[in-house]
């Protein structure tokens, strides 16, 4: 994990993955939103709303903006608000004082009149300080069920940026770009194999990779269908 902020008395300490940057994004079909995240760290760079199905990448996007901005200079923060608003609002208290907040799930506002709030507020003080705001979000603003029209008008101000889902070309980029990292090789036939076999959604093929990762390191083992089954065959294919 990453983020340190420098310098920000924060309620809590918002961090992101290392692994979720711009370099590991494959950007194919989402080209225009991969920029925009680019963009983030020179003058060009603007707030963004980020919308699209799950598994189109917008979670590793908003992630990347927060290291395309900290790698610039600029301190950033990664807030998943699906693991938040249980909590005070007062999480979001001297978060202006950043170059970019980033907001995960948007949706998650619904029904949480106070959070609304407090991401209204949030945005105007950072505004008015020079900072950036990154948001994502399933629908377009006004689709979502926030009661705050003031959020709304807000949210719709921002370039906002549609994620297309994966394709099987692109899971299968992704799946290669994975094991890569972690200096692995996938045969072709086994990307086939967790294609086939195994579920589609990007975040438990994710996971899948990490499992083989440390069961081809303990084994010394190559990424063979059969090594493969051996390894998943007590896990579900959800």
């Amino acid at each position: 994990m990453s983020g340190s902020i420098p310098g920000a008395q924060l309620a809590l300490d918002f961090r992101w993955s290392d692994a979720a940057d711009l370099a590991s994004f494959v950007p194919l079909g989402n080209e225009q939103s991969a920029a925009a995240v680019a963009a983030l760290g020179g003058p060009a760079a603007q707030s963004l709303y980020l919308t699209g199905p799950p598994g189109s990448g917008k979670s590793h996007l908003l992630q990347a903006a927060c290291g395309r901005v900290s790698d610039a200079g600029g301190p950033a923060v990664y807030i998943p608000l699906g693991d938040h608003v249980e909590g005070p609002v007062a999480q979001l208290d001297g978060l202006e004082s950043l170059s970019l907040v980033a907001i995960d799930d948007l949706d998650c506002l619904v029904g949480r009149d106070e959070w609304q709030e407090g991401v209204f507020h949030l945005y105007n003080r950072l505004r008015d300080a020079g900072g950036l705001m990154v948001v994502s979000a399933p629908a377009a603003p006004s689709a979502l069920g926030l009661r705050l029209p003031d959020l709304v008008s807000r949210l719709d101000s921002l370039l906002r940026l549609r994620l297309t889902a994966a394709d099987d070309d692109r899971r299968r980029r992704i799946l290669a770009a994975a094991v890569a990292r972690r200096g692995l090789d996938l045969p072709a036939a086994s990307t086939e194999y967790l294609l086939r076999h195994h579920a589609r959604d990007l975040g438990y093929l994710m996971g899948v990779v990490e499992r083989l990762d440390a069961a081809s390191l303990q084994a010394g083992r190559r990424l063979t269908v059969p090594f493969i089954k051996s390894v998943l065959d007590d896990q579900p294919s959800a």
